[in-house]
């Protein structure tokens, strides 16, 4: 099963608006079944996110990321990475495919999305301990040109 991780088309966007400010708002990632029709062009808030899942150990919106920071690398990489440490559910039952990161404002319509996983097909746990660890813990890595 091939995993993948996409920003969503409008972050650049929501940061330059300053309706995402990584370091101090709280950033929640959330599951979501298959049943999500994830649209990277046009999904912009938690609003148009569908489907999250339920469950057992499961706390809708899911759960705050920790650990937070930017960094960027100057030179002649010109990397701009966002970090943030591993996220765990303890004693978790549900069926999930998707995990979407977003900026949680209280307000699905303005709670603006970061990026998507897609573990390729559906998850199923049942009272297991459920931990997604980011890819050296990044959660979006992007190139100044």
């Amino acid at each position: 099963m091939a995993i993948t991780s996409k920003v969503y088309g409008h972050f650049p966007e929501k940061i330059s608006n300053k309706e995402i400010d990584f370091d101090t708002d709280t950033i929640k990632i959330m599951l979501c079944s298959d049943s999500y029709l994830v649209s990277q062009d046009n999904d912009e808030y938690k609003s148009d996110v569908t489907n999250e899942v339920s469950g057992t150990g499961y706390t809708a919106g899911g759960e705050t990321l920790t650990g937070k920071s930017i960094e960027y690398a100057s030179g002649d990489s010109k990397v701009v990475t966002l970090y943030a440490s591993a996220i765990e559910w303890r004693n978790i039952t549900a069926t999930f495919r998707y995990a979407v990161i977003y900026c949680d404002t209280g307000t699905d319509s303005t709670s603006a999305l970061i990026s998507y996983i897609d573990f390729g097909s559906d998850i199923e746990l049942e009272g297991i301990k459920l931990i997604i660890t980011l890819d050296s813990n990044r959660v979006v890595t992007f190139t100044i040109e």
